[in-house]
């Protein structure tokens, strides 16, 4: 009869129970405004009609991202009002973005939404975290009671605040696109909405 050869302790690999993390995939606060509920989906519906022929990119807009397990312990959850990630496979949807389950990938551009409740949360510690952390290479802020943009491009480890142009718009380089204000109707609210420009200075429909 054969006998099973058991190899000595030390060779036997430990096995390493990794924790089941339940992420969660929103906090239960709902947005400020429906404006800003559909702000967020114009911007995402602008950039999915203007790279329609691309799926190497995914846009989100108010779901989490992760980025460490420090930050889930602590509840300390992220979520930019809009926000895009080249080079990644845009083709199916995610429910959170997880950085460790994308390569590390973070996002590229990040747009928030001010209201008098986040202003200086926007201007302050997500400014810091997006900049420091995430190293975004662009973030912009846009404030829609007083319609004021602004935008920060990483230039080395710090935000260089970007030049707007003579109408107030601010130009992205990682989208190749204007962001500028722009007045009239969308989904039957009539508003000073955040939109995409060409660099021909067209807008960008939806």
């Amino acid at each position: 009869m054969t006998m099973l050869k058991i190899p000595p302790p030390e060779l036997l690999m430990p096995t390493v129970d990794l924790p089941v993390l339940e992420l969660p995939t929103e906090d239960g606060i709902p947005l400020e405004t429906n404006w800003h509920r559909i702000e967020m989906n114009l911007l995402i519906e602008s950039l999915h009609y203007h790279w329609r022929d691309k799926d190497d990119y995914f846009t989100g807009g108010n779901m989490f991202v992760y980025f460490s397990l420090e930050q889930v312990r602590n509840r300390d959850y992220r979520g930019p009002d809009f926000f895009l990630v080249k080079g990644v496979d845009g083709t199916y949807d995610r429910k959170a973005w997880i950085t460790w389950e994308e390569a590390g990938r973070y996002p590229d551009v990040i747009v928030e939404l001010s209201s008098p409740s986040t202003i200086d949360v926007d201007l302050g510690s997500k400014k810091r975290l997006y900049e420091q952390t995430f190293r975004t290479a662009e973030y912009f802020c846009y404030d829609p009671a007083s319609t004021e943009l602004r935008g920060w491009r990483l230039q080395g480890r710090r935000y260089q605040e970007i030049a707007a142009d003579e109408q107030g718009w601010l130009w992205s380089e990682e989208m190749g696109l204007w962001l500028g204000a722009w007045k009239g109707e969308f989904q039957r609210t009539f508003a000073t909405w955040l939109r995409l420009f060409t660099p021909e200075g067209d807008l960008v429909p939806t």
